[in-house]
C-alpha cells in the first residue's frame, strides 16, 4: 500500500491498462477492445468467465494484435474478489500506473478532443467518472443509438421490484472508477468505489459518494443490446439466485428473474427496454435524455 508515495509517475511515459471481466460478450467485445486501444490504453487484463458463445475465440484472435493478458475462470461468480485480482495482475504485470476497470458494454470516452491517456498524465489516487445508460432502439444494430440518459428517474427500491411499468433503463446507475493500482486497498463492489492510501482520510471524513468527480471523460453503458443476450443474462443470474450462495445483485436483476420465470421477459423486453419513436419525444420534451451524435463516431471497430 505505501508503495503509492514511492512509485515515480512519468508523465511522458507512463502505463494506462484496461481490466475486464466477462462472461458471453461475443457481440461487443471486439468493439470494446479496439475503442480504448485507439484512446490510449496500452494494454489489457480480461478475465472471462467460462464463456461459450465465441467470446473468448475472439479475444485470443486480439491477443495477436493488442498487448492482452487472457485469465481462464471457471468458478463461480465472484465480481469483487475477481477485479481485485485483475488490479493485481494490471500492476505487477502489465506494470500499470492507472488502471481503468471496465465491463465489456462500457465505453470510457474523453469529452475534451484528448485521448484517454492524455487526460490521465498526472498522479493520482482514485478517480471517480459519471456513467450514463444508452437507449436501445434498434433490436438488431444496438450501436445506432445516439441518445444517454441524462437525467436519470429517481424510483425507490420497493418500486423497482414491484412496479411493471418502470423502464430500468432510465434509473440512476453509480459512477464506476479509475484507479492508481500503487496503494490501491480494494476495489468495492462492481468497480463502483475503490478505497485507496491517499484518500483513506477523505473517505473517513466524508465518505465515497463525496469523493470529487472526475470530469474530462464520461462512461457509455450498453446495457441490453438485444433479447438473445437480455435473456442469456438473466439465465446466468438466475443459477446464481438458485445456487443456494450468498448473492450481491441489484433489485432490477432479482425482478427480471421473476419475469423469466414467470414467462413474462420477452414481453418487459418490447415494452420497457425498447423505446419507440413517442417515447423519444417525451424523454427529450422532458430533458431525461439527451442525443449525442459523437459517441458512435468514437466507437471504432464496429465496421470494420
Amino acid at each position: 500500500m505505501l508503495d503509492y508515495f514511492f512509485h515515480k509517475f512519468d508523465s511522458n511515459n507512463f502505463r494506462l491498462v484496461m481490466t475486464i471481466l466477462l462472461k458471453d460478450e461475443a457481440d461487443i467485445i471486439e468493439a470494446n477492445i479496439r475503442t480504448h486501444a485507439s484512446l490510449g490504453v496500452d494494454a489489457f487484463a480480461i478475465m472471462d468467465n467460462n464463456s461459450t458463445d465465441g467470446t473468448r475465440e475472439i479475444l485470443a484472435k486480439l491477443q495477436k494484435e493488442f498487448e492482452i493478458i487472457i485469465i481462464d475462470e471457471v468458478g463461480d461468480y465472484n465480481q469483487a474478489k475477481w477485479m481485485n485480482s485483475l488490479a493485481k495482475v494490471a500492476k505487477e504485470q502489465l506494470k500499470a500506473d492507472w488502471v481503468i476497470n471496465n465491463d465489456a458494454d462500457e465505453f470510457w470516452i474523453p469529452k475534451n478532443g484528448l485521448s484517454l491517456k492524455e487526460n490521465l498524465s498526472f498522479k493520482g489516487s482514485v478517480l471517480t467518472i459519471q456513467r450514463y445508460n444508452m437507449l436501445l432502439l434498434d433490436k438488431k444494430e444496438f450501436f445506432k443509438s445516439t441518445y444517454y440518459v441524462k437525467n436519470p428517474i429517481f424510483y425507490s427500491k420497493d418500486n423497482q421490484l414491484s412496479s411493471k411499468k418502470i423502464s430500468i433503463t432510465l434509473i440512476k446507475i453509480a459512477p464506476k472508477t479509475i484507479i492508481n493500482p500503487h496503494g490501491l486497498i480494494y476495489l468495492r463492489g462492481g468497480n463502483h468505489k475503490a478505497l485507496h492510501i491517499a484518500n483513506i482520510r477523505d473517505y473517513f471524513r466524508s465518505g465515497y459518494d463525496k469523493i470529487k468527480r472526475f470530469r474530462n471523460i464520461e462512461v457509455f453503458h450498453y446495457p441490453i443490446r438485444s433479447y438473445v443476450q437480455f435473456e442469456k443474462n438473466i439465465k446466468n443470474r438466475k443459477r446464481l439466485l438458485e445456487s443456494g450462495k450468498k448473492i450481491s445483485m441489484g433489485p432490477h436483476y432479482r425482478r427480471w428473474v421473476e419475469l423469466y420465470n414467470r414467462g413474462e421477459l420477452e414481453d418487459e423486453f418490447n415494452r420497457r427496454i425498447i423505446f419507440k419513436e413517442d417515447d423519444i419525444k417525451t424523454l427529450l420534451k422532458y430533458d431525461i435524455i439527451e442525443y449525442n451524435k459523437k459517441i458512435n463516431l468514437k466507437i471504432r471497430g464496429i465496421d470494420g
